[in-house]
């Protein structure tokens, strides 16, 4: 039995609602290089042997970290 899904109107005002970690390092590592990102954010996961992986796991460990990398993904979105 799946779990019921929220519908994305439970948080109109949060641009992140719904939007998953990996998708967002996925959206930035097609719009910056690894070395853009580590200039950006200045976390090692960018800068030795960056992966979605390896940064997945270290930014779901570090609030400080991923909360960053969340707002460099907000101010990428395009403008309405």
């Amino acid at each position: 039995m799946e779990p019921e899904k929220k519908s994305p109107k439970t948080q109109p005002n949060n641009p992140l609602h719904g939007v998953k970690l990996v998708d967002i390092l996925e959206e930035l590592t097609e719009k910056y290089t690894w070395e853009e990102l580590a200039s950006k954010i200045n976390i090692n996961c960018f800068k030795s042997n960056p992966s979605i992986k390896s940064s997945l796991k270290f930014l779901r460990r570090t609030p400080w970290a991923r909360s960053k990398v969340e707002a460099l993904y907000l101010k990428s979105l395009p403008k309405n």
